[in-house]
């Protein structure tokens, strides 16, 4: 085997080693390499609510993340003073383009 097919054989690893562990996360629950979109529940004292609110916080090329994903915010969005359960609704492709959203019910 040529310096150069080794050196190249490297660099492809390397790169693969960067992609699958440089990718963007969702923040919680399973993440896919390719491809994720999960809702997970993560707190509720009833199921009952006539008013939803969210708030999103994304991330571009695992480098730049922006946004207020907040419990605080969501309800605000939503005219909510009393939560009753709040979701986290996440969404990723190849980890290039990654949002998450908390999403709250209440009154």
């Amino acid at each position: 085997m040529k310096l150069n097919e080794k050196a190249g054989k490297f660099l492809l690893v390397l790169m693969f080693a960067i992609f699958a562990t440089f990718q963007c996360s969702t923040g919680f629950g399973p993440q896919g390499s390719i491809f994720t979109s999960t809702k997970i529940g993560i707190h509720g004292t009833s199921t009952s609510g006539t008013k939803t609110g969210s708030a999103c916080v994304m991330s571009i090329l695992g480098l730049i993340a922006f946004g207020d994903g907040s419990v605080n915010t969501s309800a605000a969005n939503g005219g909510i003073t009393k939560v009753t359960s709040i979701d986290l609704d996440g969404f990723s492709i190849l980890g290039l383009f990654s949002k998450q959203c908390t999403i709250v019910k209440g009154e």
